[in-house]
């Protein structure tokens, strides 16, 4: 049988925790484990649910008679009924008593809420990985200066640690982000086809003190304190849409970090992680492509893009539900998190193995130093009694006559220019004693430590997940 499509974010990105997360086994068992969880409430709150009931659906979670599933699938046209007709299968004496009061959203949604905290618990864990390895590269270059740029000019000195604490900086308010959208997922419960309740008031006789414990106990089992309010037949679409935004965040974040990584890769100042027998070209040997950036940078666009899935979703589903959501949020959701997780993979591994090339990036900030020095130099020659206007105009045409020279690949001397400059007031000696680099970061390493101090608090105990394959 010759091979058909495989996902590349199963066969090359995503980590197997993820995969299994979003696995067939992992969804199907989840609605058994909550049909189980539904029946034993019913049981304990006094339905014709036996304990023995409840025990054989227990002991038939797994494995999933798949077959028997597609089977009842193809003749029925209904999924949800489908393996209901399966589980009952494989524990025939609590067929009768499974999906009592239910509607199928009560396995499909609920299901979804579980697999979806649990994946963002698992990127907040990938993304603190991230973050620790930054944080100790950071430490490690919090002073060491380095050209800045504004609009990839030339601009002030920073420092490579500095630098790093702005991609830190952009993954701490994903993180936040992260927290605020598993702390907003509360539980679907049990309500009926339209959100009313009305089969429970049915089955527990108007007691509707006993439908609301049915749902806390349920809720309860499934790690979940809150259960919404008010639902129609599903939990609100809106959840998606906050979902889906905070994994866009999330690859903004991480595109921003690689394209950065990108550009100064190609000036030779600090590089991903390249192996010794790695290959950059099949044709030009010498290549040593940034080519886990690029790939950062290529699944977060197809994140981002995939975001937009979720809001077209939630501003069209009519009144109390319709099921134009089912097929597009089967796809959107599970990929974007798998792409996702893919790109916290990539992140761990570059950022566990940036090398910064210290005597190039030692030799732009000497290349720029002199322009850079220019403002500090006009004050201190207008302290020594010189016209700041005169002084202006000879640090600007000494700068674009020794701009032009550089660009035409010509030897050129700012601070010759300007020490022989009688109006100047300042010998040679003097303009090179405050050619010092670290004059001029500012309070870098000050901000790196706080910063960095911040974040470690934050990503203590923190599992570095990274799986042994290639990236």
């Amino acid at each position: 049988m010759k091979p058909v499509f495989e996902s590349p974010l199963g066969s090359r990105y995503a980590s197997r925790y993820m995969l299994h997360l979003f696995s067939p086994d992992m969804r199907f068992e989840t609605w058994r484990r909550l049909w189980v969880s539904l029946a034993k409430a019913q049981h304990e709150l006094g339905l014709p649910v036996t304990q023995a009931q409840v025990d054989e659906l227990a002991a038939n979670v797994s494995p999933i008679n798949y077959d028997v599933v597609a089977a009842k699938e193809k003749e029925i046209r209904h999924d949800v009924m489908a393996h209901i007709y399966g589980f009952g299968e494989m524990a025939p004496g609590a067929k009768g008593v499974i999906h009592l009061g239910a509607t199928s959203c009560y396995v499909t949604d609920n299901a979804d809420l579980i697999l979806y905290r649990d994946a963002l618990r698992y990127l907040r864990g990938q993304l603190l990985a991230v973050m620790r390895n930054l944080c100790d590269f950071a430490d490690r270059y919090a002073g060491m200066p380095c050209l800045g740029y504004t609009h990839f000019q030339p601009a002030q000195l920073t420092t490579v640690g500095k630098r790093a604490t702005l991609w830190l900086q952009d993954l701490l308010l994903d993180l936040e982000e992260l927290d605020d959208v598993t702390g907003a997922i509360r539980f679907l419960g049990c309500r009926g086809t339209t959100g009313t309740e009305a089969s429970f008031v049915s089955l527990f006789e108007g007691d509707t003190q006993k439908i609301d414990e049915m749902n806390r106990r349920i809720a309860a089992d499934f790690g979940f304190d809150r259960l919404y309010d008010v639902c129609g037949q599903t939990y609100p679409r809106k959840l998606d849409s906050r979902i889906l935004n905070a994994l866009s965040s999330l690859a903004q974040s991480c595109c921003k970090f690689a394209t950065d990584m990108r550009l100064l890769q190609h000036d030779r100042q600090v590089e991903e992680p390249f192996e010794d027998a790695q290959v950059g070209s099949s044709a030009m040997a010498y290549k040593r492509n940034p080519m886990r950036c690029e790939r950062i940078c290529s699944l977060s666009r197809y994140v981002m893009a995939d975001a937009a899935n979720a809001p077209m979703t939630a501003s069209t589903q009519w009144l109390e539900r319709t099921l134009d959501d089912s097929a597009n949020r089967r796809i959107s959701l599970p990929e974007a998190f798998l792409a996702a997780d893919g790109i916290l993979r990539l992140m761990q591994n570059v950022t566990a193995g940036l090398h910064v090339n210290d005597k190039i990036v030692a030799r732009l900030v000497n290349d720029y130093l002199p322009f850079i020095a220019t403002e500090n130099l006009l004050m201190a020659a207008v302290k020594r009694g010189g016209d700041r206007q005169q002084i202006h105009e000879i640090i600007r045409r000494a700068s674009m006559e020794a701009t032009e020279k550089m660009k035409n690949g010509e030897s050129w001397d700012l601070i010759a220019v300007l020490a022989a400059e009688p109006a100047f007031g300042l010998t040679e000696a003097e303009i090179r004693a405050v050619m010092k680099p670290e004059h001029y970061i500012g309070r870098c390493p000050e901000q790196v430590a706080a910063f960095t101090k911040k974040c470690r608090a934050l990503a203590q105990g923190a599992e570095n997940r990274e799986e042994d394959i290639t990236l």
